[in-house]
């Protein structure tokens, strides 16, 4: 698993397939929280998500690498 404490405000979570899956506002626990404007629309519209850092594949420069492709880490999201 990768260094979670290296996980900061503003960096950028990413799929395993490049794909933006949304922006670090911070870590809570084992759980990235992503800012609210990451939400999606709808009934998502407006709160945070969050993204296990189990997912986690590497934190490098100003990104979070996910382990998974972007489509299925959204799938894994938990709201707040």
């Amino acid at each position: 698993m990768a260094d979670t404490s290296a996980i900061k405000e503003h960096m950028d979570v990413i799929g395993a397939d490049g794909v933006d899956v949304g922006t670090v506002d911070k870590v809570e626990g084992d759980r990235i929280k992503l800012i609210k404007a990451d939400s999606g629309e709808g009934r998502h519209e407006g709160h945070h998500h969050f993204i296990s850092t189990g997912l986690v594949a590497e934190v490098e420069g100003d990104k979070v690498r996910l382990s998974a492709n972007a489509d299925v880490a959204v799938t894994f999201e938990e709201e707040a």
